[in-house]
């Protein structure tokens, strides 16, 4: 058997893998973890990548490993302009690949399929026993939405982890000796893109807004690859009730039979939502009378992390709302959904409390890198000194300036893009206060501090929520958002 037929049976790790011509494209965390379960499974591996490996680097670690386990290795440009010159039955590749790339492209015409390490890592589950995965996709939150579904798992006392574009690559876990009872899934419009047979037991897209359209072409083109997360679900499809388009992806997706639409909402729950009533987390998605009554899943002060830290912003709450309904979907319950709701700590850099300074409070969004990211984390506040700014990457702002107008007491400008936010606020916020930073050094963020320092008043909020990516000033944004952390800490010395 081969081609086509043959793949068809390669559904689980203990399928006939031996044999089968694989070429894996790109020597990243998730190329090297494809190769290693497919050599593992006695397949012929050929890995290329552009890039030469230098010695004692991460790259020629990789890559010295997995010839010692019998993969061929090829490097540079020229072993990735093309097929090469040898049979193949199937080609592995990373997510971030485009399907423009000439490899990528020849492949496509000459009708060798193209699985990413995710599809790969579906049909790499045992026969038996396989973990369920609760998957998670949109433009911004993915990653908190994640970590909040694992922790409410956790505290249902299951053996959980979150995986995918989280971080570790779901072949680490899906081949771990010590199976997971589920798994809380992060997936990319670029992982969906290259999926094609994933059955999630519950699955959500958070929001839509523009994004990687020079990756998928086309906004249409990203949008329906965000919509493969629902394709094949069994018990729920999680949308967004403020956001339309979401929906309209679950009434396309062809699910299982018996698989319900559920909405989250931060207003009162309707009937199959989950939604905010005053300050509790109320569930009528999930519960035997959902027509007359609701479960209580938490409150707002669960959230919070203490009595001293700032009400949860709207967006990290709808947030939990989504990862509540997974949560539920999977048939934990209320205690152990308020449990993993404080137990959760966010991650640094998304909306990260960095003090109160001068009688003004200071916060590190630094992960907003994009018009959606931003204006979710501004309509978090009342009065803002907003500090913007960076790489826009052709990203439209003028939405996001005219929404945040009101809320805006100031704005620092910082980044190669400013006089693309400096522009939009002279047409839609003439009235407010903008001061242009246009150092580039290491002590660019005391600067922004001290100019917004001057700009706020006494509670009012100064939010780093760029807007944008960092890389014309800083390695990652993490870095922009310990450089704004420090300076800020600097002045609280002063």
């Amino acid at each position: 058997m081969s081609g086509p037929d043959r793949l068809a049976t390669l559904t689980h790790r203990d399928a006939d893998w031996a044999g089968l011509r694989v070429l894996v494209a790109g020597l990243g965390v998730s190329g090297f973890a494809a190769a290693d379960a497919l050599l593992e499974r006695g397949a012929h591996v050929l890995v290329v990548d552009a890039q030469e490996p230098a010695g004692g680097s991460v790259l020629a670690e990789r890559a010295r490993i997995l010839e010692i386990l019998g993969a061929d290795l090829r490097h540079g440009e020229d072993a990735v302009s093309g097929l090469p010159g040898q049979p193949l039955d199937l080609v592995v590749t990373s997510p971030g690949w485009r399907p423009d790339q000439p490899l990528l492209a020849a492949a496509a015409a000459a009708g060798v399929p193209v699985w990413g390490e995710v599809e790969l890592a579906w049909r790499m589950r045992p026969a038996t026993g396989a973990a369920p995965w609760l998957t998670v996709t949109g433009t911004n939150g993915k990653t908190t939405t994640v970590q909040m579904l694992t922790a409410m798992l956790r505290a249902a006392g299951l053996r959980a982890t979150s995986a995918g574009n989280v971080g570790t690559p779901l072949l680490e876990v899906v081949m771990d000796p010590d199976p997971y009872d589920v798994v809380a899934v992060e997936l990319s419009s670029f992982q969906l893109h290259w999926s094609h047979s994933i059955v999630p037991r519950a699955s959500a897209c958070l929001n839509i807004a523009p994004d990687h359209v020079d990756w998928h072409g086309s906004l249409e083109e990203y949008a329906r690859a965000k919509g493969k997360v629902y394709a094949g679900t069994e018990v729920a499809c999680v949308y967004n009730v403020q956001d339309p388009a979401t929906r309209r992806l679950v009434e396309e997706a062809d699910v299982r039979e018996g698989c319900r639409a559920v909405g989250f909402t931060l207003g009162t729950p309707g009937l199959s939502e989950v939604g905010l009533v005053e300050d509790v987390l109320a569930d009528r998605a999930f519960v035997a009378e959902r027509a007359t009554s609701a479960a209580e899943l938490g409150t707002l002060e669960d959230l919070r992390g203490g009595p001293d830290a700032p009400p949860p912003a709207p967006h990290l709450l709808a947030n939990a709302l989504a990862a509540a309904a997974l949560a539920r979907a999977h048939g934990v319950p209320p205690a152990a959904v308020r449990q993993g709701l404080r137990d959760f700590v966010p991650e640094p850099h998304r909306i990260a409390d960095a003090g109160v300074v001068r009688g003004v409070r200071w916060v590190d969004d630094s992960k907003a890198t994009n018009p959606h990211a931003a204006a979710a984390s501004l309509a978090a506040y009342e009065h803002v000194v907003w500090v913007a700014g960076g790489l826009l990457k052709g990203a439209d702002v003028e939405d996001l300036v005219a929404g945040a107008a009101g809320r805006l007491r100031g704005v620092v400008l910082i980044g190669r893009d400013r006089a693309a936010l400096a522009q939009a606020l002279s047409r839609h916020a003439p009235d407010v206060p903008v001061v242009e930073v246009s150092r580039t050094d290491t002590g660019a963020m005391d600067a922004v501090v001290e100019q917004s320092l001057a700009l706020a008043h006494e509670g009012d909020v100064v939010l780093l929520a760029p807007a944008a990516a960092s890389m014309d000033m800083f390695a990652n944004y993490g870095a922009r958002g310990d450089a704004f952390c420090e300076a800020v800490r600097r002045l609280g010395r002063e």
